[in-house]
Protein backbone atom coordinates (compact mmCIF):
# COMPACT_ATOMS: atom_id res chain seq x y z
CA UNK A 1 0.00 0.00 0.00
CA UNK A 2 1.35 3.76 -1.08
CA UNK A 3 2.98 5.32 2.36
CA UNK A 4 3.09 8.76 1.27
CA UNK A 5 6.89 8.48 -0.08
CA UNK A 6 5.49 8.31 -4.02
CA UNK A 7 4.79 11.75 -4.08
CA UNK A 8 8.46 12.54 -3.51
CA UNK A 9 9.44 10.39 -6.37
CA UNK A 10 7.02 12.22 -8.30
CA UNK A 11 7.71 15.69 -7.33
CA UNK A 12 11.84 14.67 -7.82
CA UNK A 13 10.92 13.04 -11.26
CA UNK A 14 9.17 16.25 -12.09
CA UNK A 15 12.08 18.92 -10.94
CA UNK A 16 14.56 16.64 -12.42
CA UNK A 17 13.22 16.48 -15.83
CA UNK A 18 13.08 20.18 -15.98
CA UNK A 19 16.38 21.00 -14.86
CA UNK A 20 17.87 18.96 -17.30
CA UNK A 21 16.54 21.44 -19.88
CA UNK A 22 17.55 24.53 -17.60
CA UNK A 23 20.79 23.07 -15.83
CA UNK A 24 21.96 26.73 -14.68
CA UNK A 25 22.24 28.47 -11.33
CA UNK A 26 19.87 31.56 -13.00
CA UNK A 27 17.27 28.83 -13.04
CA UNK A 28 17.72 27.09 -9.99
CA UNK A 29 17.58 29.61 -7.85
CA UNK A 30 14.18 30.96 -7.85
CA UNK A 31 13.27 26.90 -7.36
CA UNK A 32 15.36 26.41 -4.55
CA UNK A 33 12.70 26.89 -2.07
CA UNK A 34 10.69 24.03 -4.02
CA UNK A 35 13.51 21.54 -3.88
CA UNK A 36 14.48 22.25 -0.27
CA UNK A 37 10.60 21.41 0.84
CA UNK A 38 9.69 19.09 -1.66
CA UNK A 39 12.42 17.22 -2.56
CA UNK A 40 15.53 17.42 -0.07
CA UNK A 41 13.34 18.07 3.41
CA UNK A 42 11.25 14.69 2.21
CA UNK A 43 14.20 12.55 1.42
CA UNK A 44 16.10 13.28 4.23
CA UNK A 45 13.49 11.78 6.11
CA UNK A 46 13.00 8.94 4.17
CA UNK A 47 16.83 8.57 4.71
CA UNK A 48 16.19 8.75 8.07
CA UNK A 49 13.34 6.45 8.53
CA UNK A 50 15.28 3.87 6.10
CA UNK A 51 18.55 3.96 8.54
CA UNK A 52 16.20 2.29 11.01
CA UNK A 53 15.52 -0.62 8.73
CA UNK A 54 18.99 -0.98 7.63
CA UNK A 55 19.80 -1.37 10.83
CA UNK A 56 17.52 -4.17 11.51
CA UNK A 57 17.69 -5.84 8.54
CA UNK A 58 22.12 -6.08 9.16
CA UNK A 59 22.00 -6.32 12.34
CA UNK A 60 24.99 -3.07 12.21
CA UNK A 61 24.16 0.92 12.61
CA UNK A 62 24.01 2.97 9.48
CA UNK A 63 24.21 6.64 8.72
CA UNK A 64 22.02 8.24 6.27
CA UNK A 65 23.55 10.95 3.77
CA UNK A 66 21.47 12.61 1.37
CA UNK A 67 23.90 13.92 -1.44
CA UNK A 68 24.23 17.34 -2.41
CA UNK A 69 22.21 18.64 -5.58
CA UNK A 70 25.56 21.10 -6.25
CA UNK A 71 27.90 19.26 -8.54
CA UNK A 72 31.81 19.36 -7.84
CA UNK A 73 33.13 19.88 -11.39
CA UNK A 74 36.42 21.29 -10.34
CA UNK A 75 37.95 18.47 -12.08
CA UNK A 76 35.33 17.63 -14.71
CA UNK A 77 34.82 18.37 -18.37
CA UNK A 78 30.89 18.59 -17.59
CA UNK A 79 30.40 22.19 -15.70
CA UNK A 80 26.55 21.95 -15.37
CA UNK A 81 26.39 22.83 -11.74
CA UNK A 82 23.80 20.20 -10.87
CA UNK A 83 22.85 16.98 -10.41
CA UNK A 84 19.60 15.90 -11.97
CA UNK A 85 18.95 13.32 -9.39
CA UNK A 86 18.63 12.48 -5.90
CA UNK A 87 21.17 9.67 -4.44
CA UNK A 88 20.88 8.27 -0.73
CA UNK A 89 23.52 6.49 1.18
CA UNK A 90 23.71 4.18 4.17
CA UNK A 91 26.77 3.77 5.45
CA UNK A 92 27.84 1.51 8.17
CA UNK A 93 28.93 2.98 11.27
CA UNK A 94 32.21 1.04 11.17
CA UNK A 95 35.20 2.62 9.76
CA UNK A 96 36.54 0.05 7.77
CA UNK A 97 36.10 1.48 4.22
CA UNK A 98 35.40 -2.46 2.85
CA UNK A 99 32.50 -2.29 4.85
CA UNK A 100 29.45 -2.24 2.14
CA UNK A 101 27.15 0.25 2.03
CA UNK A 102 23.35 0.59 0.92
CA UNK A 103 22.44 3.60 -1.70
CA UNK A 104 18.92 4.35 -3.45
CA UNK A 105 19.18 6.30 -6.94
CA UNK A 106 16.31 8.32 -8.07
CA UNK A 107 16.37 10.21 -11.82
CA UNK A 108 14.12 10.62 -14.67
CA UNK A 109 15.51 7.39 -15.90
CA UNK A 110 16.28 4.83 -13.26
CA UNK A 111 15.03 4.56 -9.76
CA UNK A 112 17.49 1.75 -7.68
CA UNK A 113 18.75 0.63 -4.73
CA UNK A 114 22.22 -1.19 -4.69
CA UNK A 115 24.75 -2.17 -2.46
CA UNK A 116 28.59 -2.69 -1.98
CA UNK A 117 32.13 -0.88 -1.72
CA UNK A 118 33.45 1.41 -3.99
CA UNK A 119 37.02 3.46 -5.31
CA UNK A 120 38.84 0.91 -3.69
CA UNK A 121 43.17 1.33 -3.78
CA UNK A 122 46.11 0.75 -2.23
CA UNK A 123 45.67 -1.61 0.61
CA UNK A 124 42.19 -1.68 0.41
CA UNK A 125 42.23 -2.86 -3.47
CA UNK A 126 44.76 -5.73 -2.56
CA UNK A 127 42.50 -6.80 0.33
CA UNK A 128 39.51 -6.85 -1.77
CA UNK A 129 41.88 -8.89 -4.20
CA UNK A 130 42.70 -11.62 -1.97
CA UNK A 131 39.15 -11.78 -0.83
CA UNK A 132 38.24 -12.38 -4.32
CA UNK A 133 41.38 -15.17 -4.55
CA UNK A 134 39.92 -17.16 -1.66
CA UNK A 135 35.82 -16.52 -1.21
CA UNK A 136 34.94 -15.86 -4.95
CA UNK A 137 33.11 -19.16 -5.66
CA UNK A 138 30.83 -17.94 -2.50
CA UNK A 139 30.67 -14.22 -4.02
CA UNK A 140 29.45 -15.25 -7.20
CA UNK A 141 26.98 -17.82 -5.89
CA UNK A 142 25.66 -14.45 -3.58
CA UNK A 143 25.45 -12.72 -7.29
CA UNK A 144 24.16 -15.32 -8.96
CA UNK A 145 20.95 -15.51 -6.27
CA UNK A 146 20.96 -11.66 -6.27
CA UNK A 147 20.61 -11.76 -10.19
CA UNK A 148 17.67 -13.71 -9.72
CA UNK A 149 15.44 -10.29 -8.42
CA UNK A 150 17.23 -8.59 -11.44
CA UNK A 151 20.10 -7.02 -9.84
CA UNK A 152 23.81 -7.00 -11.75
CA UNK A 153 26.64 -5.53 -10.79
CA UNK A 154 26.89 -1.34 -11.31
CA UNK A 155 29.27 0.07 -13.46
CA UNK A 156 29.22 3.08 -11.01
CA UNK A 157 33.35 3.56 -9.55
CA UNK A 158 36.37 3.50 -11.25
CA UNK A 159 36.68 1.11 -14.90
CA UNK A 160 38.01 -2.55 -14.48
CA UNK A 161 41.16 -3.35 -15.13
CA UNK A 162 41.99 -4.76 -19.04
CA UNK A 163 44.18 -7.62 -17.58
CA UNK A 164 44.03 -9.42 -14.55
CA UNK A 165 46.50 -7.87 -11.97
CA UNK A 166 49.52 -9.36 -10.95
CA UNK A 167 50.09 -12.02 -8.81
CA UNK A 168 47.21 -13.84 -10.13
CA UNK A 169 46.96 -16.08 -13.57
CA UNK A 170 45.02 -14.16 -16.45
CA UNK A 171 43.10 -17.46 -16.38
CA UNK A 172 41.55 -17.33 -12.94
CA UNK A 173 38.02 -18.35 -12.78
CA UNK A 174 37.16 -14.75 -11.15
CA UNK A 175 39.11 -12.82 -13.02
CA UNK A 176 36.27 -10.86 -14.27
CA UNK A 177 35.95 -9.57 -10.03
CA UNK A 178 39.22 -9.58 -10.30
CA UNK A 179 39.88 -6.51 -12.56
CA UNK A 180 37.41 -4.52 -10.63
CA UNK A 181 38.42 -1.31 -8.42
CA UNK A 182 34.80 -1.31 -7.17
CA UNK A 183 31.99 -3.58 -6.41
CA UNK A 184 28.43 -2.50 -5.88
CA UNK A 185 25.28 -4.49 -6.99
CA UNK A 186 22.17 -2.97 -8.09
CA UNK A 187 18.35 -3.25 -9.18
CA UNK A 188 15.82 -1.74 -10.42
CA UNK A 189 12.82 -0.99 -7.77
CA UNK A 190 9.77 -3.39 -8.68
CA UNK A 191 7.33 -2.39 -11.19
CA UNK A 192 4.17 -2.53 -8.59
CA UNK A 193 6.70 0.17 -6.14
CA UNK A 194 3.60 2.33 -6.33
CA UNK A 195 1.39 0.05 -4.71
CA UNK A 196 3.56 -1.74 -2.37
CA UNK A 197 4.92 1.72 -1.24
CA UNK A 198 8.80 3.03 -1.20
CA UNK A 199 9.41 2.13 2.15
CA UNK A 200 8.18 -1.78 1.23
CA UNK A 201 9.51 -1.78 -2.08
CA UNK A 202 12.71 -1.08 -0.90
CA UNK A 203 13.04 -3.32 1.68
CA UNK A 204 12.13 -5.68 -0.62
CA UNK A 205 15.14 -4.66 -2.59
CA UNK A 206 17.36 -5.22 0.42
CA UNK A 207 16.37 -8.23 0.85
CA UNK A 208 17.16 -9.35 -2.33
CA UNK A 209 20.70 -8.25 -2.23
CA UNK A 210 21.55 -9.26 1.58
CA UNK A 211 23.26 -12.49 0.33
CA UNK A 212 26.15 -10.08 -1.36
CA UNK A 213 25.93 -8.32 1.59
CA UNK A 214 26.44 -10.85 3.73
CA UNK A 215 29.90 -12.28 1.59
CA UNK A 216 31.46 -8.56 1.96
CA UNK A 217 30.55 -7.92 5.67
CA UNK A 218 31.73 -11.32 6.33
CA UNK A 219 34.79 -12.22 4.37
CA UNK A 220 35.70 -8.69 2.99
CA UNK A 221 36.57 -7.23 6.34
CA UNK A 222 38.75 -9.90 7.26
CA UNK A 223 42.43 -9.07 5.79
CA UNK A 224 43.11 -12.18 3.29
CA UNK A 225 46.32 -11.14 2.22
CA UNK A 226 48.34 -13.41 4.32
Amino acid sequence: MADGFETLVDEALRFFAKLDKNNTKDWFEPHKAHYKEAIAGPAGFFADLMAEDVARITGKPHKPKVFRIYRDVRFSKDKTPLNTHLHIMWQPVNKDPLAPSWFCGLAPDYFILGMGVMGLQGEHLTRYRAFVDNWGDSLQEALDQAADSGAVISDWGPEPLKRVPKPYDPDHPHADLLKRKALAVSGPMPEDWRDMGVVKATLGQMEALMPVWTVLDKKLQIDTRQ
